[in-house]
């Protein structure tokens, strides 16, 4: 079977007959990812060149491959084997490998080993949005979701799972010996005997299990997370918002476009949490977008106040909610936002018209905070509203003035929540459709980074077809 050459003129082929130009039309989809694929600088991509095999048979050029994942990943086949049989009786993957048709293991292999290639293809197409002009507001919204790994509940471990499995176990033993007890009391039967054969074989298998389980904890107190997966090393259990809903898998950050939903930047982590990804993410987004300045929405789980000012200095404006984790004003007592700062005086305000001045300043969690009371409030009247302390002390951070700019913000724009949540939700929601119950189907960070990058740019793709028509989009890929 002859290999596609680069540069080709496949209508002259005999592997390409003219009348399957008769099922791909001008307008489909197919054509967009042919022409995109083609127009790559593969070499400069980091993929592997051409090389014969030792039994003279030709490797298959990587636009083929790179082309028959794409194509999946549009319409929802990702696996190889699923690939393998689609190029053999998919009339569109045919026009578009050129009738070559790619066995399982290759098509796998492909993905596995070019993963850093494959990264590089999707933001190859986002630098492509960017000259369209697309992302002309420099405005994004993140948000993180969770993904399943190829990982069972059942064989992650954490140290709380371990001592509750252990102490089932313990109780399981402890029930069957007391029947082993119950049953020497009877007379001896064949039911008798069958019994005690049975419950001694189950109290071996969990004292078998009690040991296994010995050695998974030895091996998890020695990992830094404390936390082993057995399937996949790389997966972690983390919580979602469902209660009794979490799930052994991947965080994956995303910055989504404020107006046309399109994703400049991602990345997957097996963090389970948001309030360290803020400044990472919003940074990544600007340089994707080489914006000079990039407004930012995001929820409260990214709230973290050496985050925000590392947002700051970078120039990049974030609108996001601060949670509310003081009991305080739940007990009916006043709050610190009850509390007026009085910049030019350094002094705040209290609601009873007190002024708690400096009193000194210290470090703490590598953050410099300072101290402010009054020594008023043994006098005051309302004092019982306020605390139950000698004096009420407010903390003030040494760069609180950022944060008190974020929540002005949101007070003078409160629709960007509604906003944020119409804009992120959408894209993590599609591509868990498109991927199915299981998610990912690779395992390690490094393999399921590649697999969200063939989702994002597959997601991308659709949202500019849509946003720009084919044609235009074809006619833009030519003249870049």
């Amino acid at each position: 079977m002859k290999r596609f050459i680069e540069g080709e003129d496949r209508s002259q082929s005999t592997l390409f007959p003219e009348h399957l130009d008769d099922y791909v039309g001008e307008d489909n989809p197919v054509r967009v990812v042919d022409v995109f694929v083609d127009a790559l600088e593969l070499g400069g991509l980091g993929f592997e060149r051409v090389v014969p095999q030792a039994t003279g048979r030709p490797g298959y050029h990587p636009s083929i491959l790179l082309k028959l994942y794409i194509y999946g990943y549009l319409n929802r086949a990702q696996s190889s084997r699923r690939l393998e049989q689609e190029a053999g009786r998919n009339v569109e993957v045919m026009w578009l490998t050129g009738r070559l048709a790619p066995d399982h293991k290759t098509i796998a292999e492909f993905r596995k080993d070019h993963g850093r290639a494959i990264r590089k293809v999707c933001v190859q197409f986002v630098a492509l949005c960017r000259q369209l002009d697309l992302f002309a507001d420099a405005s994004v919204a993140i948000d993180g979701a969770k993904f399943k790994a190829v990982n069972t509940r059942d064989k992650n471990f954490t140290r709380a799972k371990v001592k509750r499995r252990m102490a089932q176990i313990e109780e399981s033993v402890t029930r069957y010996l007391d029947q082993l007890d119950s049953a020497d009391r009877q007379e001896p039967s064949l039911a008798r005997t069958t019994k005690t054969r049975r419950l001694t074989e189950k109290i071996a298998t969990l004292k078998e299990e009690m040991r296994r389980l010995g050695k998974l904890e030895a091996r998890m107190l020695a990992t830094p997370e404390q936390q082993i997966s057995m399937s996949d090393p790389d997966a972690r259990s983390m919580a979602t918002s469902g209660r009794g809903s979490g799930m052994v898998g991947y965080n994956v950050q995303a910055a989504v476009d404020i107006k046309h939903h399109l994703i400049p930047a991602h990345e997957v982590t097996n963090v389970g949490t948001d309030r360290s990804q803020l400044s990472h993410m919003a940074k990544r987004t600007k340089a994707a977008l080489k914006a000079d300045k990039l407004e930012v929405v995001a929820d409260r789980g990214y709230f973290k106040s050496e985050e925000i000012l590392a947002c700051e200095k970078a120039g990049i404006t974030v609108t996001l909610p601060k949670p509310q984790t003081s009991g305080i004003t739940a007990k009916g007592r006043f709050g610190k936002q009850d509390f007026v700062y009085i910049a030019q005086d350094d002094v705040y305000r209290c609601p009873a018209g007190e002024r708690l001045v400096w009193r000194f300043t210290n470090r703490e969690k590598d953050l410099t905070l300072h101290r402010y009371w009054t020594t008023a409030c043994h006098t005051c009247a309302i004092k019982d509203q306020c605390t139950t302390d000698k004096q009420r002390r407010i903390t003030r951070w040494q760069h609180e003035h950022v944060l008190e700019a974020v929540q002005r913000r949101l007070d003078e724009h409160p629709e960007k929540m509604r906003q944020r949540r119409e804009t992120v939700e959408h894209p993590f929601g599609t591509i868990k459709s498109w991927m199915g119950y299981t998610h990912f189907q690779m395992k390690t960070l490094k393999h399921v980074g590649t697999e969200m990058a063939l989702h994002v740019l597959a997601y991308n793709l659709k949202r500019v077809m849509k946003i720009l028509g084919i044609a235009p989009l074809i006619a833009a890929m030519k003249a870049a």
